[in-house]
């Protein structure tokens, strides 16, 4: 393979795709099969007992597709070289890939975990619930030194932050963590806008289904690490079976492919409709981050509701990262496990819309938004409805 330093844009066409030539193709095969023919079962025997005791990648025919399959190990070696890490390993889900983390730290008997508020909603319930066994201590980034102890496992951090868009700056925080594992949840800013092993992190991890998909029809999850934690994460994978489907792994290596052009188009339109939305006078407050990407988040006077109601074009619904604009109210969907305290405190108020901009024309998605702030406009405010207990 040719070594030679390569641009993020030619490396998310090529990565995992090197040797197609060779095998006289030019599209990536899916390979749906569930078993392989094991004929010579003495060096099967003796590659699943290496397999068990160290973890890697196995060499030579998959065996079984719980282990591993060829077009997810693809997708895998793609991303790991746009991140610039030794490997990846894919999951089932974002959530699925957090689970594995969190039961390989723990494993080693280092329970403890040190997280940043916000988090995407469900990791901050998996966190507090403790259901995988773990302890948290929520912090902000500059107490993150003092809440290590001798059992932490992991430092989380979510940057631009899910859904107020906060960043951390991340080689002063993986300083503070020492020798713990820092964990980079790089899902808004995709490695076309951030790079979190560059500024000291371990870990990056992905939901797959939002940008690295890229068109609202692949569920799957990712870390990017080094290769002694990616055979630590394989040995999870295979006990717990939260594998990626070929399909997925398919479909995620060909949405890597155009990233960096959908996320740098989607970026761009997202900065001109900040800019209007933040001389709104319906608008109280936008966020945005200094790194850039097609997150927006902004607070309404009138009642957010309203506005999800009212969209015609824009998509009121979870998810994002999609080539369409999708835009959800947080206090009421994505973050409404994390309990009101919580929310509030990691700055989630109850005004407060999420949007993930999509690559329609700006004067489209403004004359949608601007037609759906009109309709809120004209709502009084209602008051919030209680969580569920």
């Amino acid at each position: 393979m040719d070594t030679t330093p390569r641009s993020l844009a030619t490396e998310a066409v090529h990565a995992g795709r090197e040797d197609l030539a060779d095998l006289g193709l030019h599209a990536a095969p899916l390979d749906l099969s569930t078993t392989y023919p094991s004929r010579d079962v003495a060096a099967e025997a003796a590659r699943l007992d290496e397999f068990a005791a160290t973890g890697a990648r196995m060499e030579g025919p998959p065996v079984y597709a719980r282990l591993d399959n060829p077009t997810v190990a693809r997708f895998e070696d793609a991303l790991a070289r746009l991140e610039g890490t030794d490997t990846a390993v894919a999951f089932a889900s974002g959530m699925a890939a957090l689970s594995a983390v969190l039961l390989l730290r723990a494993s080693a008997g280092l329970r403890h975990v040190v997280a940043v508020r916000p988090l995407y909603g469900c990791s901050d319930h998996l966190l507090t619930s403790g259901l995988l066994g773990t302890e948290v201590t929520w912090t902000d980034p500059a107490g993150v030194a003092d809440a290590i102890r001798p059992d932490t496992g992991l430092v989380m951090v979510e940057t631009p932050a899910n859904p107020t868009l906060a960043e951390v700056d991340l080689r002063a925080l993986a300083h503070s963590c020492g020798s713990v594992p820092l964990l980079v949840d790089n899902t808004f800013a995709t490695p076309v806008l951030q790079r979190p092993v560059e500024h000291g992190a371990r870990l990056v991890m992905h939901s797959a289904t939002k940008y690295l998909g890229g068109h609202g029809d692949v569920l799957g999850g990712v870390v990017a690490c080094d290769e002694e934690t990616a055979r630590g994460l394989r040995q999870i994978r295979f006990a717990t079976g939260g594998v990626l489907h070929p399909l997925a792994g398919y479909l995620l290596l060909r949405g890597l492919s155009t990233l960096p052009v959908r996320v740098r188009a989607q970026s761009a339109t997202a900065a001109e409709l900040v800019r209007r939305l933040a001389e709104d006078p319906r608008v109280t407050r936008v966020h945005y981050p200094r790194l850039g990407g097609a997150m927006i988040a902004f607070e309404v006077a009138g009642d957010p509701r309203a506005v999800t109601a009212a969209v015609r074009l824009i998509t009121p619904a979870v998810s994002l990262g999609s080539v369409d604009t999708l835009i959800q109210h947080p206090a009421s969907i994505s973050h409404r496990i994390v309990d009101p305290g919580d929310r509030q405190a990691g700055g989630i108020s109850e005004h407060l819309l999420r949007m993930s901009v999509g690559l329609e024309d700006v004067e489209d998605l403004w004359r949608d938004l601007d037609q759906a702030l009109r309709a809120a406009d004209r709502q009084p405010a209602r008051t919030p409805v209680p969580a569920a207990r």
